[in-house]
């Protein structure tokens, strides 16, 4: 090829194009560079998605919980206490006059539900990503695109879904755009804000609380969902009120999953000779064989479960200690973490008043660690019960913290020298160890040496109780003291 024919290449800002030489009596050559070729392509395998889509019903395909869900508050079901008419948080939707706000909640109460309908009636830019998929980049961006907005007058409606998932640097991200008022951020969390969520960012926001949907509710919802044509209304589907109603308690709160459960239900139903669908009582039992309770083992609900159990030992209550020791198992709890709860509360709760309280509780430690899960449950009910029964006295953990407290608050004295050890000539020749009195060289195996420091003399940590054995306890340790303040004995 003759050199002033060959193509000659020009840099492009996204890549090379290619300058055909041409006659002047012919066309230019179009100009087309490599990133166009890519966008070409990827367009043409978008439209052959599309095609394919063509022949299924998205819709149709999208599980029953997505297909029903609400699109205005009307149609809302459970959570009265904002929504409801007169409500403060009904009044900021329907008056578009939204600010910065945390739904927190179980799953399956209508947190995300509540964010798009707030999207579906808000003047403002609507957007929604999730904890779980974006990172401090999408965040960044996110917030540059909100500032050039807020600048126009347009405001920005961000809602977070998971932002408990969000580390501090993410969070932090937020701040100085919540603060200006480029955006309206709405977090939806399944954990404590007070927790998991900066408490700058908290300070910036309203927490608005979601309840678990009550039995009603959801008995409520899942009669509409056998009605609406978006849900099984073009399906003449029977069922019992008795079902439904066992469907609602089973969800447990949960409104998706009293959907999932009933379209589970419905789909492996019987199916008669005209079409009809009969949901069974024994595929219904099958739906229902194992209901999955909100526990976290890391989260808000683990601290108020063990809450529950040791308030409910401490509180005398044995048949409530052990329902709230079951309920930890059943979540998955390690029987081992429960075990050293015990442990724990055998002194904290129990002490003196019932030392045998403590052997209980490491017998059963032991029981765990040997047997493990599922025979090892009796044995903590074992101790359970028997710590609950036990006379109780918080005696010796008022003792601890009180000692604690001086030791952090006062100054650190040294050890008095009387009873400091004196093992080599040098210390005894700085009288350590001098004035020590040896109790069992006196009849009462006791002396009237002082081994508090000067500052803390005649300081009293342990008051016992007169509970259970620690009655006994508490005589004799009155009687010590009586006899170290008599004058008339010197002690020696």
């Amino acid at each position: 090829m003759p050199l002033e024919e060959r193509p000659r290449w020009r840099k492009q800002r996204h890549g090379y194009a290619a300058l055909f030489p041409c006659r002047s009596w012919e066309r230019p050559a179009p100009l087309v560079t490599m990133n166009e070729r890519a966008i070409a392509a990827t367009k043409q395998r978008k439209q052959k998605m599309e095609q394919i889509d063509m022949f299924g019903d998205r819709k149709q395909t999208a599980p029953l919980a997505s297909r029903l869900r609400p699109e205005t508050l009307d149609e809302f079901v459970g959570q009265t206490h904002l929504v409801a008419r007169g409500k403060i948080l009904r009044g900021l939707i329907e008056q578009d006059q939204i600010s910065s706000m945390i739904f927190w909640g179980p799953p399956g109460v209508g947190k995300t539900t509540l964010a798009r309908i707030i999207a579906n009636r808000t003047k403002a830019e609507f957007v929604e990503f999730s904890a779980v998929t974006s990172g401090i980049k999408e965040v960044k961006e996110v917030m540059k695109s909100a500032e050039e907005n807020r600048r126009m007058g347009i405001r920005t409606l961000l809602f977070a879904d998971e932002i408990h998932r969000f580390n501090k640097a993410q969070q932090d991200a937020f701040l100085p755009f919540v603060e200006k008022g480029s955006i309206i951020l709405i977090g939806a969390t399944t954990e404590n804000p007070s927790f998991e969520i900066i408490s700058a960012l908290l300070s910036r926001c309203k927490v608005f609380i979601l309840k678990p949907l009550a039995e009603e509710d959801l008995f409520a919802l899942l009669r509409h969902a056998l009605e609406d044509p978006r849900g099984f209304g073009d399906t003449k589907v029977v069922t019992e009120d008795a079902q439904l109603h066992s469907i609602a308690r089973f969800a447990n709160g949960d409104a998706r999953t009293a959907l999932n459960t009933l379209e589970m239900a419905v789909l492996n139903g019987r199916v008669d000779a005209n079409g009809t669908v009969h949901v069974q009582d024994e595929v219904l039992s099958q739906c229902m064989n194992r209901r999955s309770l909100l526990y976290d083992k890391k989260g808000d609900g683990h601290y108020n479960l063990i809450s529950a159990l040791h308030k409910s030992m401490r509180n005398s209550d044995p048949d409530a200690a052990v329902y709230w020791m079951c309920r930890m198992l059943d979540g998955g709890e390690e029987p081992l973490y429960i075990a050293r709860r015990l442990v724990r509360f055998a002194s904290e709760d129990i002490g003196m008043a019932d030392s045998n309280a403590l052997q209980v509780a490491l017998n059963a430690f032991q029981a765990c660690h040997y047997l493990g899960m599922p025979e090892c449950d009796v044995h903590l009910t074992h101790a359970v019960v028997y710590l609950s029964m036990a006379p109780k006295s918080n005696a010796l953990y008022v003792a601890c913290e009180e000692a604690k407290k001086d030791v952090h608050d006062m100054p650190a004295e040294p050890v008095p020298l009387q009873i400091c050890n004196a093992p080599t000539s040098m210390m005894k020749e700085l009288d350590y160890g001098k004035g020590y009195l040896y109790a069992h060289d006196s009849i009462e195996k006791l002396t009237k040496m002082q081994c508090l420091p000067p500052s803390l003399k005649d300081r009293r940590y342990y008051l016992p109780t007169g509970e259970g054995l620690e009655a006994k306890v508490k005589e004799r340790l009155e009687e010590i003291i009586k006899w170290k303040n008599d004058p008339h004995d010197t002690g020696a």
